[in-house]
């Protein structure tokens, strides 16, 4: 089943996506045509967003940088979530801002010390984010700081949560980004380095996850400047087709900027 949040005559609904494309209220079984609704981020209470970097063999290459030896993961704030189909924007004055489509894992259930072998009765679900960077302060040993992760809007999420036993074996999904329509990005699940479940166990030995946290696994090679005015789309196989507009800082906290 997908699972999605949505903002409906002014409420915010929980909503499930039926075959046909209608969303169907959890509330009262009420059918919604998306045309109504704007997209919200489809976790409802969204915990600690846990993102992982240089965590396909082909983007560390990319980059040339060498295949980290653990984990590299650093937290996210949940100020960067917003949803499908919703504004992301291009900071003033920077040279290079790209789009990262991953494979999100979100957490079902409370855990401390998970073993390996019972990693994915914790995982409720998938969904697809694209974790924008600003790679001109990204420091030459891959720190992602805050001025390069952390800036509002810069995670959109979505457009659902698909339940994990609709996904099946996540080892080799097709990862792919399309910008204004052109093919940009196209990677595969099996190039990842550690995998949802070593995850699980790894983060898990550090801290108690929780429902609601969300594990971003990293991207694959295929990095393009975004622009004001570009459409992203990032997609992945059986989870999801996840769909940006890029605008301006200047257009996006209007009366703020």
């Amino acid at each position: 089943m997908k699972h999605a949040r949505v903002l409906f005559n002014g409420s915010e609904l929980a909503v499930t996506v039926e075959e046909n494309g209608q969303l169907k209220s959890k509330a009262d079984g009420q059918l919604i045509n998306e045309a109504d609704v704007q997209w919200l981020c489809p976790v409802e209470n969204p915990g600690t967003i846990f993102a992982l970097g240089l965590n396909y063999a082909d983007h560390a290459r990319e980059l040339a940088f060498e295949p980290p030896k653990e984990p590299l993961v650093f937290l996210k704030g949940t100020n960067t979530l917003t949803g499908h189909k919703q504004n992301a924007y291009r900071p003033d004055n920077i040279e290079f801002q790209h789009y990262e489509c991953e494979l999100v894992a979100v957490i079902g259930k409370e855990g401390k010390n998970i073993s390996r072998e019972d990693a994915m009765d914790y995982v409720a679900g998938y969904t697809v984010c694209n974790d924008f960077a600003i790679r001109d302060y990204l420091e030459n040993y891959y720190r992602p700081n805050l001025r390069v992760k952390s800036r509002d809007s810069l995670l959109p999420i979505g457009p659902y949560v698909i339940d994990k036993e609709d996904v099946g074996d996540i080892s080799d999904l097709r990862v792919t980004t399309h910008v204004n329509g052109e093919l940009t990005q196209d990677g595969t699940t099996k190039d990842i380095i550690f995998d949802v479940p070593f995850l699980v166990e790894y983060l898990s030995k550090i801290m108690t996850l929780k429902p609601g946290d969300m594990i971003a696994t990293g991207t694959p090679e295929g990095l393009k400047d975004m622009q004001p005015g570009d459409k992203v789309v990032c997609e992945i196989e059986k989870i999801g087709a996840l769909e940006t507009y890029i605008v301006s800082e200047q257009e996006f906290y209007g009366d703020k900027y």
